[in-house]
């Protein structure tokens, strides 16, 4: 009979060791080329080791690639994980199949952008990326000064898609700036005469630079850009370089990460907000490991409808009444 139980005992105890061994999560980004989500995936890595978490990671071919992430997410479910972390591509075309995942078992959060409707994923951990748009646009106006009434803007964004990263950024840098906004989950619905025109980016270097060609066709006189990232931003500065307009035109971007910092200190970008892609992917793994272990699910941060992960202004040309680092200190930070 002793023998008996100490064999039961044995073996619940190797089952729980099992059990605990084999936490299953997934990091899904939209590519695994930009600096950006290879830095997320550098936290999301590093977390999942020190937890005990077994972590396979995805990434679209490029961004806008709906089919490889639905994919990814289907391969997560059928393994069993508990937890997805997931930059969404398009912020509504993937809801159907993150249902799945959820319905399926899985804690879901969202990274960087949140899916539309946000409730669709158990939480999600972002820049307040509106917030981001806004600080750029407030140092454009206050650095442009009285020139301001009468700037030339160009504004280029990520895809057709429209998802929520995309037009937060683009209308908190327009509001920032003083510019009307009207339909605030909309790009390009704007009157003010100021505005050149909008162009996409798919947040490439490349894309920027078409985008920047594109818009100086339309307007060879714009004296300042806003680029959803510093990819599209350093695009953008090679085009206006390649048209002699390397001079007196201001770009503002979002990101913050290390080459963006120094292109700010290369007077490349003027100002750029810095987000933290390492702290949303490591929080997301710890969300992942508490959700396995208790079942609670992360919270928000108060008066929001998702996890504040933060946003810094970056700058070599402060301005008055908005705080801001260095681009020397932005490298001590970048995309931490």
């Amino acid at each position: 009979m002793k023998t008996l139980v100490n064999a039961s005992v044995v073996a619940l105890m190797a089952m729980a060791g099992s059990a605990a061994a084999e936490v299953n999560a997934c990091l899904i980004t939209k590519t695994d080329t930009n600096p950006f989500f290879v830095k997320m995936k550098e936290g999301a890595s590093e977390a999942a080791a020190a937890n005990g978490i077994n972590l396979s990671t995805f990434a679209g071919k490029y961004d806008g690639d709906v089919e490889t992430q639905v994919a990814a997410v289907e391969t997560c479910i059928a393994s069993g994980a508990k937890g997805i972390l997931i930059t969404p591509t398009d912020s509504r075309a993937l809801v159907p199949v993150i249902s799945q995942a959820r319905e399926a078992g899985a804690l879901v959060i969202a990274l960087d952008t949140a899916l539309e409707p946000a409730d669709a994923a158990d939480a999600t951990f972002a820049t307040d990326n509106f917030k981001a748009g806004v600080l750029i646009g407030q140092w454009a106006k206050a650095k442009m000064g009285d020139a301001a009434a009468d700037a030339k803007i160009a504004l280029l964004d990520l895809n057709a898609s429209e998802i929520s990263v995309d037009y937060q950024r683009d209308n908190g840098f327009l509001h920032g700036f003083g510019i009307d906004i009207k339909d605030p989950t909309d790009i390009g619905d704007e009157d003010d005469p100021r505005i050149v025109g909008n162009d996409v980016t798919d947040g490439s270097s490349d894309g920027g630079r078409t985008a920047m060609e594109n818009l100086l066709q339309v307007d060879p006189d714009i004296n300042l850009v806003y680029t959803i990232n510093e990819p599209a931003a350093a695009g953008a500065y090679e085009a206006l370089k390649s048209f002699g307009k390397d001079e007196g035109v201001l770009i503002v971007s979002v990101d913050g990460g290390c080459p963006g910092v120094r292109d700010i200190a290369g007077g490349v970008i003027g100002a750029t907000s810095m987000q933290f892609p390492l702290l949303m992917a490591s929080k997301g793994i710890e969300a992942i490991k508490t959700f396995a272990e208790t079942g609670d699910k992360p919270q928000n941060t108060e008066g929001l409808d998702f996890f504040n992960t933060g946003v810094e202004l970056i700058t070599d040309t402060p301005v008055e009444g908005i705080p801001s680092l260095t681009s020397e200190e932005g490298l001590k930070k970048c995309w931490g």
